[in-house]
């Protein structure tokens, strides 16, 4: 089934606005979510297709939404990717152990991240 619905988890107002002209752009339903604690509740009730989840937020950082939503019963088969500045290599490996399906570094490459959604429709 194609990725339609995508929410982008992110306390940044400006990256969220970014992400979701980049996914307007290409023809995606976007939700916004400004945390990791809103994010786990909107997973439930929203049923995105595909998560971007930023890991560095107050309260509930990414790598616990991450957690949350992929052991989550009626949340884990919904693909979360993890979107954000930390590029070191430990952190990548942390992520895809929380659950994640893919990691990618800020700043986004805009061809390279619509390929990763696509993959994974």
């Amino acid at each position: 089934m194609p990725i339609k619905k995508v929410m982008v988890v992110d306390d940044s107002p400006t990256e969220r606005a970014y992400l979701e002209g980049l996914l307007k752009k290409k023809g995606f339903e976007v939700i916004l979510v400004d945390s990791g604690e809103a994010a786990i509740e909107r997973a439930k009730t929203d049923r995105p297709d595909l998560i971007l989840m930023d890991v560095v937020m107050p309260g509930l950082n990414g790598f616990q939404a991450t957690r949350a939503i992929t052991r989550e019963e009626s949340t884990k088969h919904i693909p979360v990717v993890i979107c954000t500045t930390k590029d070191q290599e430990t952190d990548k490996i942390w992520g895809l152990r929380q659950g994640a399906k893919d990691y990618v570094t800020k700043p986004i490459d805009e061809a390279d991240l619509i390929d990763k959604i696509k993959s994974f429709g």
